[in-house]
């Protein structure tokens, strides 16, 4: 799970592996396997920085 930000200001955790699409227009839009939406603060780059450090750091 990788932590992000609402545009609230708020912090949830997600499931990287639901994740399906990654878009940025401007705001940044997450689209989930099961149809969710969740429109984020960080960047299409930092989501998959999180992502990458996330699975070095549980998967061996």
């Amino acid at each position: 799970m990788i932590v992000l930000t609402r545009q609230n200001g708020s912090l949830f955790a997600l499931n990287d592996e639901l994740i399906e699409i990654i878009e940025e227009h401007p705001d940044t839009t997450l689209k989930m396997t099961d149809g969710k939406v969740y429109i984020v603060s960080e960047s299409m780059e930092e989501i998959i920085e999180k992502i990458i450090e996330f699975r070095k750091r549980y998967t061996n």
